[in-house]
């Protein structure tokens, strides 16, 4: 009786609203966090409020994605861009304690802006200035804080080494906090697999404020922020990595296929060989938007993207042998540092000092757009490939990224961390609608939907699988005041297939209040 009575009371908590937050709550909150920080590390100094001159900057500066660039956003109680650890802890108590709701942003890179918005009164936790790294070479491990960038990250482990190493993504600008939360997809997950599957500790502020590490916050909830998105249980403070080895040279390339150069013939035989290559290589497709150079007219160009852990002349041998189709040339290969590989994928111009890497953000936000993801099984087949086509070219400015899995994908249990997209994927797709006029946005949210459905034949079902970190409101949400336990299910069992049920067992002991919320938060409930 006991039990059905918490389980009652635990769905009440997740399907209610809260109260508005009233001007006393707002008060309170403020006092109590200069209450509750010491004199050595004053939270003044990392508080900004509407009575800041720089708070619309301070919040429009990590704001990636101009669909969600509001700085008159009314509901923005507060910004706390955290210097000292402390600040985080308060910033969780007193937000708690006055019936406050926090967004945690690392990077800025949340496609949905869930990380910085809210149709509710909230308080932004901004991580940015929590970004030390400190490199172990002896040990090959390092820790990295969650407000780092991934380049800032690749920078520091570079001049540590020239042959080490970390498996992520290759978006330098992304935080580590999010980005390795949500999994960490990179051009190393074929030979390494995935950033969480080299994440060996961490520190967490959890409900209460206090911080744990993997040893006080125990296996369950180590095992959900390794996939399954920190901000429903707590706010990462930092990761301890294992990095790996690679060769002191690698080799990349870069080769266009047009339609009219037998782009899609060349792109259905990668699917089949893709995920079969040495693991030692990443073979990317991106298909996009492009001219036909005498006419203007617009047609399709597919970027195939290599990175290999070896030379130049092998990686020409597996290609022309595997993919001969593509026509590759040794000419088109060049060698070079893993780290001078990032900034290849970043597209920086040849010469490029590896500086530009420790820039942190891409520049003033100046793009709309629009992403979804999808997991592929079995190859499409080529008519499917050509109204894929059909529907891009309505696009002024889209592409996906056709990412192969294979390698130790196929090797590691889709239990072993909350990330479950591992064996049976050929490869994931991404689709990125870009534009710069706001009264382009209805339209191209109306083509990014029409192309999904498109695709929906050929890509994964029951679920149709989504991946976190390329975040996508279509594929379910909550309000921002309510955690809906069956709505949850919709978003859950496609980020995270049979590994929701787990997740919400382990939300229910660390956070059974589910004070860590938002729209595609998971809830503590355990009956699913």
């Amino acid at each position: 009786m006991i039990e059905v009575v918490s389980v009652l009371l635990l769905v009440l908590l997740v399907s209610v609203s809260d109260a508005k937050v009233t001007k006393r709550n707002i008060e309170n909150f403020l006092q109590c966090l200069s209450s509750r920080t010491s004199l050595d590390n004053p939270i003044t100094e990392a508080l900004y409020t509407r009575d800041n001159s720089t708070f619309v900057s301070s919040y429009v500066s990590y704001t990636q994605n101009k669909r969600f660039l509001n700085p008159n956003n009314t509901n923005l109680i507060a910004i706390v861009a955290a210097k000292h650890e402390s600040h985080v802890q308060a910033t969780v108590v007193c937000s708690k304690s006055n019936g406050i709701q926090i967004r945690i942003r690392s990077g800025g890179h949340d496609y949905e802006g869930l990380s910085y918005t809210s149709s509710v009164q909230f308080v932004l936790l901004d991580m940015h200035n929590l970004r030390t790294i400190t490199v172990d070479v002896s040990k090959k491990k390092a820790w990295v804080q969650a407000g780092a960038t991934l380049g800032e990250l690749y920078t520091k482990i570079a001049e540590s080494s020239k042959t080490l190493a970390f498996p992520a993504g290759v978006c330098s600008t992304v935080g580590a906090g999010g980005h390795i939360s949500g999994g960490g997809y990179g051009n190393l997950i074929r030979q390494y697999g995935i950033s969480v599957d080299h994440v060996i500790d961490a520190q967490l502020v959890d409900a209460n404020g206090k911080i744990l590490n993997r040893s006080t916050m125990g296996e369950d909830l180590f095992w959900a922020i390794r996939g399954g998105g920190g901000s429903s249980f707590g706010v990462i403070l930092s990761w301890k990595i294992n990095l790996v080895v690679v060769p002191k040279t690698l080799t990349v390339f870069n080769v266009n296929k047009t339609l009219e150069q037998g782009a899609t013939d060349v792109l259905y035989k990668w699917q089949l060989v893709s995920s079969k290559l040495p693991k030692k290589l990443f073979l990317r497709a991106m298909p996009e938007i492009a001219n036909r150079p005498k006419s203007g007219e617009k047609t399709i160009a597919v970027k195939f993207y290599a990175q290999f852990l070896g030379p130049a002349a092998q990686l020409v041998s597996i290609i022309n042998k595997n993919l001969p189709e593509l026509g590759l040339k040794r000419e088109d290969c060049y060698e070079m540092s893993w780290l001078n590989t990032t900034m290849f994928w970043m597209n920086f111009p040849a010469g490029t000092p590896t500086s530009v890497l420790l820039n942190r953000t891409s520049g003033p936000p100046g793009a709309f757009y629009k992403s979804k993801s999808d997991y592929v099984k079995k190859p499409i087949p080529k008519e499917g490939i050509k109204k894929m086509w059909k529907t891009m070219l309505k696009f002024n400015n889209m592409f996906m990224q056709w990412n192969p899995y294979g390698g130790v994908m196929d090797r590691i249990p889709a239990n072993a961390t909350a990330f479950p997209h591992r064996k049976g994927n050929l490869f994931k797709i991404q689709y990125f609608a870009l534009w710069t006029d706001a009264n382009a946005t209805d339209s191209n949210l109306g083509l990014m939907k029409e192309l999904y459905d498109v695709a929906e034949p050929y890509v994964s079902s029951n679920p149709r699988e989504a991946f976190l970190n390329y975040r996508d409101i279509d594929v379910g949400s909550n309000p921002s005041g309510e955690t809906n336990a069956e709505e949850a299910k919709n978003y859950g069992s496609k980020y995270f297939l049979g590994n929701l049920k787990r997740l919400m067992d382990v939300k229910a002991k660390c956070d059974p209040d589910n004070f860590f919320r938002y729209e595609q938060s998971i809830p503590p409930v355990h009956a699913m």
